[in-house]
């Protein structure tokens, strides 16, 4: 390392400030500042990588990041080197560093008994100095195989398939059913965490080495799945988890219950220009978000941004604790409580708060929320506590509590792919469905996880469809199917 003692001189981790609360809850705009200083406070930050000997931050990066390698060269000021070693294993940089919840960070070695190195800062800074500098250019392959593949889906996953198989000399159309290309990364994720310049920034560079673009053009309707295999010689299914997880419980059918990814997807479309008749808006509302995952964060901070009364965030489970827990122990990725931009922005959060039924007023709109504390039963069972029911006021009720799948009902009825008891797309452990040619990466086939897995699987489903077409392949193969966690 440039200075094998730079984690004794600067001890402290340090990350830019967040924008003051009253001034970004009045924009869309990223909730960071940028500091006018920014490479000499990366300097100091990226200097407290240690000489460990065992990076096991690169275990715990699903990309396999080569962090120590970019931390020496961002304290040496070498952008150019310290960009390419960052797309050696990450299409996308951009946004991991901007969503990623950065495991990595739980195994910095230095985590042991110090505060981790500010890795995911470190590689967002690399990649934004990179685009300034004019250092990311289109990568045009220096020739064409003649073979053809269609990526449905424009996710993270299904756009870094697209970008390795493009850059290998295929010709890659990508099928995306909204009206833009990015999946969740443009209609999930709110521009305050993920401005979608980013996107279109990368989808521009992607397009000058080749790769095409079918916005607006849902497989399975406007062209079945039998029709695209046709038409292609492989196919790469990177549709997501979109099913959400649905709560049964009395006056479930009032009016004003939402999915949040419903709310969200339109917030989104509003924030981007676009118009949505009969917006669903927090505006003058008191909200209730059932689930405190990311996606419950994002619900609350556009609720804010939209000018709710009031804001209260619901968790079944017990509050998670500050510290890590005996059970996860370093290296592991441990489950910590966790305050977010959007939970220092407002609202309130209850754990332990189990719904118990939906109230709502004679003209069938939901009013107030019943709740009960969550008990937790001998076998693990979670119920709600016969006494402790209450009720609070919820003129909007936005269901968080993630998603159990991909939707299937035409691949399955259109193209006969095989499903898992799961109910996601059966692959083999080179990501090969039952389909000769069809291949399956991101949540589609591994269930609802992180932004980093989906970029790592696109990855290596390419590989695994470069090798199809071509008897073999010079493209990275970061994981295996069959080594994939399931835990979101």
């Amino acid at each position: 390392m440039a200075d094998p003692r730079g984690f004794l001189k600067v001890r402290e981790r340090e990350l830019p400030p967040n924008r003051p609360v009253p001034v970004r809850l009045r924009d869309w705009k990223d909730v960071h500042a940028h500091l006018d200083e920014g490479q000499v406070f990366l300097k100091e930050q990226a200097g407290r990588c240690m000489d460990c000997g065992i990076p096991f931050c690169h275990q715990g990066c699903p990309l396999g990041n080569l962090i120590p390698e970019w931390n020496d060269l961002v304290y040496r000021e070498q952008w150019a080197d310290a960009i390419d070693r960052l797309h050696e294993t990450n299409n996308f940089p951009e946004f991991t560093g901007r969503v990623c919840p950065a495991p990595c960070e739980s195994s910095c070695v230095l985590g042991i008994n110090q505060p981790a190195v500010t890795i995911k800062n470190v590689e967002v800074s690399i990649i934004d100095e990179a685009f300034a500098r004019g250092l990311v250019t289109p990568q045009v392959p220096q020739r064409l195989t003649g073979s053809t593949v269609a990526v449905v889906g424009s996710g993270p996953a299904g756009l870094a398939a697209a970008q390795q198989l493009t850059r290998a000399g295929h010709t890659v159309a990508v099928y995306e059913r909204d009206d833009a290309i990015g999946g969740l990364l443009r209609y999930g994720i709110p521009d305050f965490k993920l401005e979608k310049h980013h996107i279109d920034r990368r989808i521009a560079q992607m397009a000058a080495e080749g790769t095409r673009f079918r916005p607006g053009v849902e497989v399975g309707v406007d062209v079945t799945w039998d029709d695209l295999r046709a038409r292609y010689d492989a196919v790469v299914v990177t549709t997501g988890a979109t099913v959400p997880r649905d709560l049964t419980v009395p006056g479930r059918d009032l009016a004003g219950i939402h999915f949040a990814m419903e709310f969200l997807h339109q917030a989104n479309t509003v924030a981007g220009g676009g118009e949505v008749p009969g917006q669903i808006t927090a505006t003058g509302k008191h909200v209730i978000i059932i689930g405190g995952g990311d996606t419950g964060s994002d619900c609350l901070g556009t609720s804010l941004r939209q000018d709710a009364a009031s804001v209260t965030t619901l968790a079944i489970g017990k509050q998670p604790p500050h510290e890590r827990a005996a059970g996860q122990p370093w290296p592991t990725d441990p489950i910590l409580f966790e305050v977010s931009s959007s939970h220092e922005e407002g609202g309130e959060r209850a754990y332990l708060a189990s719904t118990v039924e939906f109230v709502g007023d004679e003209d069938g709109r939901v009013r107030t929320l019943r709740v009960a504390e969550t008990e937790y039963l001998p076998d693990g069972r979670r119920v709600p506590k016969e006494g402790t029911e209450r009720e609070i006021p919820a003129d909007l009720v936005l269901v968080a509590m993630g998603f159990t799948g991909p939707e299937t009902d035409t691949i399955t009825a259109q193209g006969a792919v095989a499903l898992t008891a799961r109910g996601l797309v059966e692959r083999d452990d080179d990501y090969a469905s039952n389909l000769p040619g069809v291949y399956v990466a991101g949540d589609a086939g591994r269930g609802q996880s992180l932004i980093v897995w989906a970029i790592a699987e696109g990855r290596a489903a390419a590989a695994s469809v470069d090798t199809y077409l071509q008897g073999g392949t010079e493209l990275p193969a970061p994981v295996r199917a069959s080594t994939v966690s399931l835990r979101a």
